[in-house]
């Protein structure tokens, strides 16, 4: 009952944001003809009513059966449709100051006479708050569009070469195929992420390392993946870890038994998928006499918000004489928590985690994304004295469904002896 009442506080303030907004926007469609004026006003409060039904319909359960993605799309869809509100909205209270500050004005001034704007010189000032206010508000409606329909899938390789002294002659050119944060839960293109996959293996990796987040929330958000999934192979194998969503720590499940069954059926998914979940332990890859060591940790972060489930002392047992370690942990943080301070012996750590916040900046050398406020390492290759990490922007997306100039990623990394 708490949450429905959240709800109808939310439409009740959105409807007075509407209705705040549409006052602009209504101003600014005089400017077009008759029938175009009409149908921007029909789009506006049709966008409105579709927006509050699907807050009613999720919020009493209606939709509760419906697929996880549907909802995801539903989330993003509800930001495109509110942020240009909301931009409308701003430009409005915009107007609004310059009045009330003319109006204050007046009263202070000797000579009170108005001298009304003269209309067939430029354009008003209203005419040009409404025509900015509306213009600006189309970003993210335009942005927000092509991010799902374009960037969600638009799948880039990025290679890195990493040049390691230990590393055995015989493991030189070694091609890893990295992947992270899947987020199966969150898809609604199966035929795209079907050729993600493709691009993947058309790599001929040598071996495929996954760094977390197979999920969402629930094993069952698999089932429509499972096959795709299952073509991921490679000569070495496929070796995975946890993410900090794997866990299901983001649900309220009817009890613990509840959720630790979710946690095993996700464990099954992977085995049956025949990728080997590393928890908290270590393989080595051979090629004839000489071998190397893969570390795989269970979810372990800096951030107090995400949990420490992983025991690298437990996962680092018996690796001493390995002359190369590579480390499997979803968190880029963990990095410089641990890995540089008490393991300088890791010479790669692969990661993903952040997702690039699906949002930002890359062109030749300069990237920007919010994320880099939160994470000092948060995509593609650090280095520091002789060990590395290398951030993966992931594979899939989680609450936007899209992705805008943060691009959805496959690495692939070539290991060279010196």
């Amino acid at each position: 009952m708490q949450r429905f009442m959240f709800v109808i506080i939310v439409i009740v303030i959105y409807l007075a944001i509407d209705l705040y907004a549409f006052q602009l926007f209504k101003h600014a469609a005089e400017d077009y003809s008759e029938w175009l004026g009409k149908m921007l006003h029909i789009g506006f409060w049709v966008s409105s009513i579709l927006l509050i039904t699907g807050l009613l319909l999720f919020t009493t359960g209606a939709l509760s059966t419906s697929p996880r993605w549907l909802r995801t799309l539903f989330q993003g869809l509800t930001l495109i449709v509110m942020l240009p509100k909301l931009m409308l909205a701003l430009f409005a209270f915009i107007d609004d100051i310059i009045r009330g500050v003319r109006w204050v004005a007046q009263l202070f001034i000797s000579n009170k006479e108005v001298v009304a704007e003269n209309t067939n010189k430029g354009i008003s000032r209203l005419d040009f708050i409404a025509q900015t206010g509306v213009a600006v508000a189309s970003v993210p409606i335009i942005g927000g569009s092509w991010g799902i329909l374009s960037g969600a899938h638009d799948y880039r390789i990025r290679r890195e070469s990493i040049v390691l002294p230990n590393l055995p002659k015989s493991f030189h050119g070694l091609r890893i195929v990295q992947l992270s944060d899947i987020h199966s839960g969150s898809f609604w293109n199966k035929r795209a992420v079907t050729g993600g996959v493709e691009l993947a293996l058309s790599e001929k990796p040598d071996v495929i390392f996954f760094t977390g987040d197979l999920v969402n929330d629930r094993a069952s958000e698999t089932a429509d993946y499972q096959d795709v999934f299952s073509k991921i192979k490679a000569p070495m194998g496929v070796y995975s870890v946890l993410g900090n969503h794997d866990y299901g720590d983001y649900v309220n499940w009817a009890s613990a038994s509840a959720k630790s069954q979710n946690l095993k059926d996700l464990m099954t998914v992977q085995a049956q998928m025949g990728w080997q979940l590393l928890l908290d332990e270590n393989v080595k890859l051979r090629t004839g006499s000489d071998e190397i060591s893969v570390i795989g940790i269970q979810n372990w972060s800096a951030k107090g918000r995400f949990p420490k489930h992983g025991d690298l002392k437990k996962a680092y047992a018996n690796t001493q004489n390995s002359p190369v370690k590579l480390l499997l942990s979803h968190d880029p943080s963990h990095w410089r928590a641990q890995i540089i301070p008490e393991y300088g012996d890791i010479d790669i750590m692969l990661a993903g985690h952040t997702h690039g916040a699906q949002f930002g900046i890359e062109s030749g050398n300069l990237k920007w994304s919010p994320v880099k406020y939160m994470y000092n390492e948060w995509a593609g290759l650090y280095q520091q004295d002789n060990q590395y990490l290398y951030v993966n922007r992931g594979f899939g997306y989680l609450g936007f469904p899209g992705r805008l100039g943060i691009l959805p990623e496959i690495t692939v990394i070539e290991l060279l002896s010196s």
